[in-house]
């Protein structure tokens, strides 16, 4: 019989998403497999390809036209200040196609710019660096990371980082990507500043994504979707499963002043400058950012 410990700990574990047959790649030794596993660049976000298909993009196009409808009849759950802002882009008729195509066109640029920027004059590709955030997967279980071509310590002291970025930063610096900082996981002061300055040069440039004024940046389509499904129960009388403001949760900081504004008035911040706070971590970052509420919020709360 062993003997009594007094030692206890539970670890925290994670499932890693499903990849059928593709997660276990091979086995190095007995406590050493390698795995295959998905990764969520930090601070970018890409439009989403998960329509699928043009054509189901379409019918996106139909649902969003309908939100509309159901804004201007006052039967969605959305502030009238956020409602104005998004309504020119989902009024289009081509609000979920656009968006599947800069998608589309965002996955392209990724895979041919990772593809060249590991690739060496020998032949021989680099190796990968990953940088993780303290909390290393997201709800989906992916890794989130910053990546980019490892270099050599003599490559780094010799070569500015501006001139070796990350994976990430190339998505904004090529406007396909907008800046999605969420706390805590924000970037190193040298980092945040390169990436607030090519979100803003993109945007100015009207690069990829911000070529078109009526894009709706990949939350705001992840939110309008949520939006539609949310008011068409509400419309049709079904039961919701969940509160009817859930599609707007996170909170936002302007970078610039660190000023807190609630989550439907995020559209006040140029969108380099945005902050995204979850709820459970509002007070944390409050504390630590010493953030000051906008009038907004004050009054509303």
């Amino acid at each position: 019989m062993i003997e009594p410990v007094q030692i206890f700990w539970a670890a925290a574990g994670d499932s890693m998403p499903s990849l059928g047959s593709r997660a276990l790649v091979d086995v190095t030794d007995g406590d050493t497999p390698n795995l295959r596993m998905p990764v969520r660049m930090l601070s970018v976000d890409t439009p989403e390809v998960t329509a699928r298909s043009a054509q189901r993009a379409s019918e996106i196009d139909q649902e969003f036209a309908q939100l509309v409808d159901w804004i201007r009849q006052g039967k969605a759950p959305i502030d009238p200040g956020l409602a104005e802002f998004l309504l020119p882009k989902l009024a289009t008729g081509r609000a979920g196609s656009l968006h599947f195509t800069q998608g589309q066109a965002a996955s392209a640029f990724g895979k041919q710019n990772i593809t060249t920027r590991l690739a060496r004059p020998d032949g021989k590709p680099r190796a990968i660096f990953i940088r993780t955030a303290d909390s290393p997967f997201d709800t989906n279980h992916r890794l989130l990371a910053y990546v980019a071509p490892d270099y050599s310590e003599k490559e780094r002291r010799e070569i500015p980082k501006s001139q070796r970025p990350t994976f990430n930063l190339d998505l904004v610096t090529a406007g396909w990507a907008a800046p999605f900082v969420i706390y805590p996981s924000i970037p190193s002061a040298e980092d945040l500043a390169l990436l607030i300055q090519a979100a803003a040069d993109a945007r100015t440039d009207r690069l990829g994504i911000w070529a078109d004024p009526e894009t709706l940046l990949a939350y705001e389509y992840r939110a309008m979707e949520k939006l539609f499904q949310i008011t068409r129960k509400k419309v049709t009388d079904q039961p919701l499963t969940v509160h009817q403001r859930s599609w707007r949760e996170r909170y936002c900081a302007d970078m610039r002043n660190r000023t807190l504004h609630g989550p439907e008035d995020y559209f006040r911040i140029d969108p380099e400058y945005r902050l995204w706070i979850w709820p459970p971590d509002l007070r944390d970052a409050i504390t630590r950012l010493n953030l000051t509420p906008a009038p907004q919020l004050v009054t509303t709360t």
